[in-house]
């Protein structure tokens, strides 16, 4: 495998509309790739494969027959690939996009993530793979050496599936496989970074055959993901996302004072994400679409009935227009939250004043929010230098903070007016927040929104570090 590459100018994507991306995704190039000679390069010998799935279906990757033969002369694939897809995902086209997968690639080499997890894959199938080329599988070994994995999802998907591959390197199990990216999901922010369009493109078919054939020769690329640890206090019940699960070490930074009291129990979850993490209106709008949409999955059937969906429930949640009635004490997040940061190359935690204006305050990791948007925005070297800023970049371990004040700042943010309020750049962030008049925050992690119940006594903790390993991406174009 190439050493992986920084990202270059090309690679930041620009806002664009689903529709041209759609187009852009219906290219000829995807139909003049020879299918078969896409199969021979992707395929693995069969004998792996049943191999892989017998591990997988056993939970027992030592499952390997150690007298098991291999072909006699099998043929290496020059781009061995698994493929993960999220059938649920993309309307009415996930069922479809399986069937095709399974046209250009071999059934044993795509994964519902309904009925194999990718967690699975990594523990049982590339052990198989490590098992059988302890035993001096010369096809195996380089197949495991060689082998990408493409996600057919939305980017709660993509994350997944990178958190687990990430074990490989707590494992010392390296190399960790690159992922691709086919995006079934409503803002696919990830898949536009790298270049994988942002949307399920009109000729699906041939866009599906031009995307593995990309995902199979594509640059590299190095990505930074962010570990988040919340400790809460004792006793208060919370509706986790999947991107977060309880962990029983939660310690945190002794070097930063706390100054809210502390419970003599706390609960203690953590997780990790690669686009953003936000607390406020926003994450309350996402909460209350995520709760619709299941309550009435009818209403949506793909990514434009999801948008069309998201935006009149935003002009529902009072984002534009805060009732006269409210406390206007209760409208801003200073009121619950301190903030505290570490800027890079920094020991010293530094505190950060909340604006009085802000309902919503977002981290972000990439270039590309909410559908493509570039909230932080594209920002002249004068204003980087007054700042204390520099250029923002994927891998360069730092978090760019801004916030969000009300629906409309917000909407002329996402159609970029203007940009979003600016408030730091961290290489780690430490947020405490009590409740006081306020019973609920509203957070969320890279699409993933949950309601955090707060104390008025106790205050809740949130840091936020850098994990200490890059992981890898495909480039798409």
């Amino acid at each position: 495998m190439d050493s992986p590459k920084t990202p270059e100018n090309g690679m930041r994507v620009a806002a664009r509309s689903s529709v041209i991306d759609s187009l852009r995704g219906c290219g000829l190039t995807g139909m003049r790739i020879d299918k078969e000679e896409l199969r021979r390069k992707l395929i693995m010998p069969k004998y792996i494969r049943i191999a892989i799935r017998n591990s997988i279906r056993y939970e027992d990757p030592n499952s390997v027959d150690e007298n098991q033969s291999a072909d006699e002369n099998p043929e290496h694939p020059e781009a061995p690939m698994v493929v993960f897809i999220n059938s649920r995902s993309g309307g009415r086209h996930g069922p479809d996009l399986k069937v095709r997968l399974h046209q250009l690639i071999a059934e044993e080499q795509v994964f519902d993530l309904q009925d194999v997890k990718p967690q699975e894959f990594v523990l049982y199938g590339l052990g198989c793979l490590e098992k059988l080329a302890s035993l001096g599988d010369q096809c195996a070994k380089e197949i495991r050496e060689k082998i990408r994995v493409v996600v057919a999802g939305g980017d709660g998907t993509v994350g997944w599936v990178l958190g687990s591959l990430g074990e490989l390197r707590r494992l010392h199990r390296e190399p960790v496989p690159p992922v691709g990216v086919i995006p079934l999901g409503t803002g696919n922010d990830l898949a536009r970074s790298f270049g994988w369009g942002g949307s399920f493109p009109f000729a699906w078919k041939s866009a599906v055959k031009r995307s593995l054939d990309r995902a199979s020769t594509g640059q590299v690329c190095r990505l930074d993901s962010w570990d988040v640890k919340i400790s809460t206090p004792m006793g208060e019940e919370i509706k986790l996302p999947h991107s977060l699960k309880p962990i029983e070490d939660c310690a945190l930074d002794e070097d930063l004072e706390f100054e809210g009291q502390l419970p003599e129990k706390s609960s203690c979850f953590g997780g990790v994400f690669y686009n953003y993490f936000s607390i406020g209106m926003d994450a309350q709008v996402a909460y209350g679409f995520h709760h619709l949409r299941d309550e009435k999955p009818y209403l949506a059937h793909g990514p434009i009935a999801n948008k069309l969906i998201y935006s009149g429930y935003t002009c529902s949640q009072g984002w534009f227009f805060t009732p006269c009635t409210s406390d206007p004490s209760l409208r801003g997040l200073k009121n619950i939250l301190r903030m505290h940061i570490k800027k890079v190359n920094r020991t010293e935690w530094e505190k950060v004043p909340v604006p009085s204006s802000v309902r919503a305050i977002v981290a972000l990791n990439l270039h590309n929010y909410a559908s493509g948007r570039n909230p932080w925005g594209n920002l002249k070297p004068e204003y980087l230098e007054k700042r204390g800023f520099v250029e923002a970049h994927v891998d360069d371990g730092l978090l760019e903070i801004f916030g969000l004040k009300q629906g409309w700042h917000a909407s002329f943010v996402m159609v970029e007016l203007i940009s979003a309020k600016h408030i730091a750049q961290a290489a780690a962030i430490r947020l405490e927040i009590r409740g006081g008049e306020w019973k609920n925050a509203y957070m969320q992690m890279d699409g993933e929104p949950w309601k955090q119940p707060l104390s008025k006594d106790y205050s809740t903790f949130m840091e936020i570090k850098r994990v200490p390993f890059h992981s890898l991406m495909i480039q798409g174009e």
